[in-house]
């Protein structure tokens, strides 16, 4: 399933910036940065739950915010790329 999680965390104080740094850390772990703070995901929904709960765990809710949102397994018609960034096949080979 595809989830597009996008975020905001407050950078306001020095835990702020923390916050910032560790929830696009675990995006990074499990899905491609397609924007500053926008990740696409592709992963099983058990997966997902795990991710989704850390990263809830992780912000501070009286400042920051996150949003999911579920574009499931036939998110290649939903999504339309333009522009300068590639884009690329998250269910491709890949390559380490």
């Amino acid at each position: 399933m595809m989830v597009l999680v996008t975020y905001d965390v407050s950078t306001a104080d020095n835990k702020g910036k923390t916050r910032l740094r560790k929830v696009a850390k675990e995006c990074q772990n499990y899905g491609q940065r397609v924007q500053n703070s926008v990740f696409e995901i592709n992963v099983d929904h058990g997966t997902f739950l795990k991710v989704k709960d850390k990263l809830l765990k992780l912000i501070d809710e009286n400042s920051d915010s996150i949003r999911f949102y579920y574009l499931g397994k036939n998110w290649q018609n939903r999504v339309e790329h333009y522009g300068a960034k590639e884009t690329y096949d998250s269910e491709g080979v890949i390559i380490i």
